[in-house]
């Protein structure tokens, strides 16, 4: 699992890092001399890079995630992006709702509790993928709202929790950006139209917006910065 060469690099452990917004974070991370270990059931490209590997990894697998763990003795950064949404109803269901519940804040939970003494070894940082959904409510996917909203609660009692440990701990809050995600609003003229016109930049978000701010938080640079919720939304969410 562990990248072969210059094991001196800091270490970044990215869940969902080879889709979507994940694979952003990975490649950026990448370009500023992380370790990257990417987790995921998915992948949309292959990364030929000394310092980058990846592995099939279902982040509800307590087995899995504990045997990560074991493996992980000092951790830099933790990007928790692997994440679902149901459609056609799927989530007004009580198996549909469980399952998103499972991965998107199950998931985050387990690796962030799982890896904890590794973040503290090194005074990492961590950055949840919460979502504009952590402050709306949507009709049509009320887990991925519930499991959103509870991400920015847990991120919140990580921060308050691990500070004093030099662990920090911030969500970020994407809005509608171009990935497979997002795909079928965007391609839709009736649901596009006031989506756009509702943000305030008049614009889709690009993948790397999202990387370059959860790198941002995971920097020195945001060293004092514990807690948050960073809205990477062009201002949908004040408007």
């Amino acid at each position: 699992m562990t990248p072969h060469s210059d094991q001196t690099a800091k270490l970044a452990i990215v869940t969902g890092g080879a889709t979507g917004l994940g694979l952003a974070c990975s490649k950026r991370l990448l370009q500023l001399g992380y370790r990257v270990i990417s987790l995921g059931m998915d992948k949309e490209e292959d990364i030929d890079h000394p310092l980058y590997s990846y592995e099939r990894f279902d982040v509800t697998d307590t087995a899995a995630i504990a045997a990560l763990a074991a493996k992980t003795e000092g951790l830099d950064a933790l990007v928790n992006a692997a994440g679902i949404i149901l459609h056609e109803g799927r989530e007004l269901t009580s198996d549909g709702f469980k399952k998103v519940m499972d991965v998107n804040l199950g998931g985050t939970q387990e690796l962030c509790f799982a890896l904890q003494d590794a973040l503290k070894a090194r005074k990492g940082a961590v950055v949840n993928f919460a979502s504009m959904w952590s402050i709306f409510g949507s009709g049509r996917n009320p887990a991925y709202s519930t499991s959103k909203g509870a991400v920015l609660q847990l991120t919140r009692a990580l921060a308050a929790g691990w500070g004093g440990s030099g662990v920090r701990v911030n969500a970020v809050a994407p809005g509608w950006i171009k990935t497979r995600m997002s795909v079928a609003a965007m391609s839709d003229p009736e649901r596009a139209g006031p989506i756009l016109k509702r943000i305030p930049m008049g614009d889709w978000g690009e993948p790397d917006d999202v990387a370059a701010a959860v790198c941002f938080l995971l920097s020195q640079d945001a060293r004092y910065i514990n807690g948050i919720l960073l809205p990477i939304d062009g201002g949908y969410s004040i408007a």
